[in-house]
């Protein structure tokens, strides 16, 4: 378990929330009255900041039943808060439905994930090691199973 600092500096912030045990995800909530028209996009503010710990990450991702009902999502999905970030924390949404989509203050608009992170170090290298798969990507595996 990580513990995270949160500054709240709206009057309707709504700390981020865990919905039921076991969850991975903690709601984020909008504090402002938004419409998203279809095919638009918009910063929905959460009215909160967060100071991550060194090491880990927060991710932005879309809530399944405002993807699955709506044709809300996330639109950098996942959206990453980097550990050393202290600006507001802001959900970019974006309307994929066919009707126009009203956010009200303390509507749950997406869920936090927070992540331990490891560093890479790269070198450059004249040749790489051969596998497998080689080159193959963008669908080379397939798209169906065949019966």
């Amino acid at each position: 378990m990580v513990e995270i600092k949160i500054q709240k500096i709206n009057g309707y912030a709504i700390l981020p929330e865990y919905a039921h045990a076991g969850d991975a995800g903690a709601d984020l909530f909008s504090v402002e009255n938004y419409i998203v028209n279809p095919g638009e996009r918009t910063l929905v503010n959460t009215g909160i900041k967060l100071a991550i710990p060194e090491g880990y990450e927060g991710q932005i991702r879309s809530k399944s039943g405002l993807a699955l009902k709506h044709g809300i999502k996330v639109l950098n999905s996942p959206g990453t808060i980097d550990s050393h970030y202290r600006g507001e924390i802001g959900v970019i949404l974006i309307n994929l439905g066919k009707e126009k989509y009203e956010v009200r203050k303390g509507d749950k608009v997406a869920q936090l994930i927070i992540n331990q992170v490891a560093r890479a170090i790269f070198h450059e290298s004249e040749s790489l090691e051969e596998t497998v798969r080689g080159k193959g990507g963008f669908g080379s595996t397939g798209l169906s199973q065949k019966a």
